[in-house]
């Protein structure tokens, strides 16, 4: 009998946790979602993956570790998945695992560059006894691509409309951007920093892993010459394919921007971090996708409802909704397209955009563990 499901595995660039889904992706398109779980990383592994996102005493060493150690974590994940589906280990066809970036270098230094996701696969398939598939960002590296975005092939899948374009902003770590063309024509890159510096800023100053609903923003004042100052980095300005992560826009690029202006309340930052956020992401959407009659938010972020509402008020004329609103819960979309890739790769079906990547052309992508 042909196995029709899939797992994907994802803890992406705002490390606030492994989310996995249980998927079955008809013949006649779209997903059957069937189970989802959310599950923390442990403490001390999470601080070690950020750490290794900036050059580090024998990193190696760590690095081989914290893949063990998030092998670990996401297979917990499959298994509290699989027992809440009542689902055996057997009726999995593959899983898609992302696997966590500490590097994103893409064309830099030798013209090809590299993409690291940190994840011990081998280890992840011997504890699942399910096929696993991973380094999915490789291979469109290989060709020439920025290995990122990956998602706008699923978004294409899931949200694309023959009568109407669309676009889809999810707000992890880094913020990314789609745009669905009615015309079938789909582009789109990271726009630049979401929740990984608010998060970072309110963990700090509230010991809070996250700004709920976007509150403590929302209570702050946007400092102008801060928001200037953040605006002014060049790679707002660079024309896509580009993508970026925490190689860039990290705790110690937030630290530079605060040392050019004089001192100021902490939650007047968090304005202006999350107001950074919203002029970014609004730019990109009326240069890149200005035609779209709505925006689909997903990720962490579609819940920070002053967010929401600053996208809203510079985006007039354009619907801002989560995902659920189509049929995919916010929180379950990026682990969905790791389902969906995994999928791609057991069909051997090319998965990256040239268009989106820069790639020279549709790779296959992805590296398979068997179980």
């Amino acid at each position: 009998m042909r196995r029709e499901l899939h797992i994907g595995l994802m803890s992406g660039t705002s490390l606030d946790g492994v989310d996995a889904v249980l998927a079955r992706f008809p013949p006649t398109g779209g997903i059957e979602l069937l189970a989802h779980s959310h599950a923390a990383l442990d403490a001390g592994l999470r601080s070690e993956l950020l750490a290794l996102n900036t050059a580090g005493e024998n990193e190696l060493h760590r690095a081989a570790l914290a893949s063990n150690a998030l092998a670990r974590d996401y297979a917990n994940a499959v298994a509290g998945l699989l027992a809440q589906a009542k689902v055996e280990p057997g009726a999995v066809r593959a899983l898609g695992a992302h696997g966590q970036t500490v590097r994103h270098r893409p064309r830099e230094f030798d013209a090809t560059g590299y993409t690291l996701q940190l994840l011990n696969a081998a280890l992840l398939a011997e504890l699942c006894g399910i096929d696993v598939v991973c380094d999915l960002r490789s291979r469109d590296v290989a060709a020439g691509g920025q290995g990122a975005p990956l998602v706008p092939a699923f978004h294409r899948a899931m949200f694309g409309r023959p009568d109407k374009s669309v676009a889809v902003l999810n707000l992890g770590g880094i913020a990314n951007l789609t745009f669905l063309a009615a015309d079938g024509t789909t582009t789109g890159f990271d726009c630049g920093p979401a929740n990984a510096l608010m998060d970072h800023w309110c963990e700090r100053h509230l010991g809070r892993s996250f700004d709920s609903a976007g509150d403590w923003a929302a209570s702050g004042t946007v400092d102008a010459k801060l928001l200037d100052t953040m605006q002014a980095d060049p790679y707002f300005a660079l024309a896509p394919p580009k993508s970026s992560g925490r190689d860039r826009f990290n705790p110690q690029w937030l630290e530079r921007a605060l040392a050019s202006a004089p001192a100021r309340e902490a939650r007047d930052v968090q304005a202006t971090l999350a107001e950074l956020t919203a002029r970014v992401c609004a730019t990109d959407v009326l240069r890149h996708a200005g035609t779209a009659g709505e925006l689909l938010v997903c990720g962490g972020g579609a819940f920070n409802e002053h967010l929401l509402r600053r996208l809203s008020a510079l985006l007039p004329g354009i619907a801002v909704v989560r995902t659920d609103a189509r049929g995919l819960p916010a929180t379950q979309v990026e682990a969905a397209a790791f389902a969906w890739l995994a999928c791609a790769h057991c069909e051997r079906r090319t998965a990256n955009i040239p268009a989106v990547t820069g790639a020279a052309g549709a790779r296959v992508l992805g590296a398979l563990y068997p179980a």
